[in-house]
């Protein structure tokens, strides 16, 4: 389906909900990106719902929900059964009722703020808690989602990527936080393997620098 036909067809749908089931989302849209699972092969994330706004009670909270057209593209190609109409509705509800439950979290929606406003400062090159990731969207043990960068921890410099493994060539210092590049699926955003140093008493008066590095992949399955 493309992309046009795509976005039509999302927006007959998001009117066929009843408005007490959206209160508070903004906007529904559709974005071309194609969001691969971190660990998973052959499976994409179809939509997300993305906070924005509020005031501190989870009730007045603002969000938009994104569905992804590269995504539904992507499954389409893998099952000639794929029905857009039937996915594109459970994807929206899912994210419909995901934002119903931030409301209801207001802990969960300023641990999900702290750590969006930790990556801007990660971005900007600015001091950030080494560790702020672990107060995203978890998307699997040990992997975690801000904004629309992907999170891996790990202790070794090897990595396992949306079904395949990839060798990462490090040998500095920890902690790190790695942006691999040379990923067959990139996520829409980076991919950071997360390379974690033990705290010490001493950390707590001392705070260890983290080393921020691009650092290019090797796949490990031909």
């Amino acid at each position: 389906m493309r992309f046009d036909d795509f976005q039509t067809m999302v927006a007959r749908l998001a009117r066929e909900i009843p408005a007490e089931f959206h209160g508070g989302v903004v906007a529904v849209d559709v974005s071309p990106k194609t969001v691969p699972h971190p660990l998973r092969a052959d499976v994409y994330t179809l939509g997300e719902c993305i906070p924005l706004e509020w005031s501190g009670a989870g009730a007045d909270l603002q969000s938009r929900v994104v569905l992804y057209h590269g995504s539904f593209q992507a499954l389409a190609g893998l099952d000639d059964t794929f029905d857009w109409r039937a996915e594109a509705w459970e994807t929206l509800t899912h994210e419909l009722r995901h934002h119903l439950e931030w409301r209801a979290n207001t802990a969960a929606l300023e641990a999900y703020d702290w750590a969006a406003e930790q990556n801007f400062a990660r971005h900007e090159r600015q001091p950030f808690d080494p560790v702020f990731y672990r107060s995203g969207e978890p998307l699997a043990p040990g992997v975690w989602k801000v904004d629309d960068d992907v999170f891996l921890e790990g202790g070794t410099a090897d990595v396992t990527w949306h079904g395949r493994r990839y060798r990462v060539p490090w040998d500095g210092g920890v902690p790190a936080f790695l942006s691999l590049t040379g990923l067959e699926e990139p996520a829409a955003g980076e991919v950071i393997l997360v390379l974690p140093r033990k705290l010490s008493l001493r950390d707590l008066w001392r705070p260890r620098s983290v080393v921020q590095e691009a650092v290019p992949v090797t796949p490990l399955d031909g």
